[in-house]
């Protein structure tokens, strides 16, 4: 059980060689796979799914969030045709419904993912909005307080440090959360994950919102440097 990307741990960015070796993994020992799609999926990675950015091929996925843009709540899991016949020779495939088979949400679900699709904003995530964002926000790398951006899609996280070279940090000093304020101050939404920023822009945000979206990280960068002594 994976995110293709680990969302809330900090964006995580696996390397190049993670995938194809846990890939390798579960095809030698018939090892059923579950992508957590919660956050990657539905244009964030500028496909479809972190799956199909990745080249997997997930026996069971698990979906929310982006299937209604956070309109209303939904959720759901996709199950894999040979999973389903295997569940099946046991009786029904039964779930808990609790709260769920709202026509509402589901009527939701189906609009969002028409737009999605008939304004082409996966694709436009892809060639237009995700490499501008990567491209902006490594620019923040000159600041003294940043030690790393990483980044895909529309998914970033800038790193806090003491010292740009050791990447040590400000011991007990919060320098997340300090930052955190400060953007909150400045009309800027940035999650703190320890001394990590990460941020998921809307998948419309155009370039000039980015640009105000970069600029306004570099104030709360300086603020937050300020309010660390230095």
């Amino acid at each position: 059980i994976a995110e293709p990307i680990q969302g809330a741990g900090g964006v995580i960015i696996p390397p190049e060689s993670y995938w194809p070796k846990v890939k390798e993994v579960l095809a030698r020992y018939d090892i059923l796979f579950v992508a957590d799609e919660v956050i990657c999926g539905f244009g964030r990675t500028g496909h479809w799914f972190g799956s199909d950015y990745y080249d997997l091929a997930p026996d069971l996925m698990t979906i929310a969030k982006g299937l209604t843009s956070g309109y209303i709540p939904m959720g759901g899991v996709i199950v894999r045709d040979e999973v389903v016949q295997v569940i099946n020779q046991g009786g029904d495939f039964n779930h808990g419904f609790t709260y769920s088979g709202h026509p509402v949400a589901a009527a939701v679900g189906l609009e969002n993912l028409r737009i999605l699709r008939d304004e082409h904003i996966v694709d436009n995530v892809r060639t237009e909005a995700a490499p501008y964002l990567q491209k902006r926000l490594r620019e923040l790398l000159d600041h003294p307080l940043v030690g790393e951006v990483r980044g895909l899609g529309m998914l970033g996280a800038i790193e806090l440090v003491k010292d740009k070279a050791t990447r040590s940090r400000h011991e007990g000093r919060g320098a997340g959360m300090i930052c955190r304020q400060f953007c909150f101050d400045n009309g800027l939404i940035m999650r703190a994950v320890g001394d990590t920023m990460i941020i998921a822009p809307p998948l419309v945000i155009s370039h000039a919102e980015i640009d105000e979206l970069v600029s306004k990280a570099r104030l709360c960068l300086d603020l937050t440097l300020e309010a660390l002594g230095g």
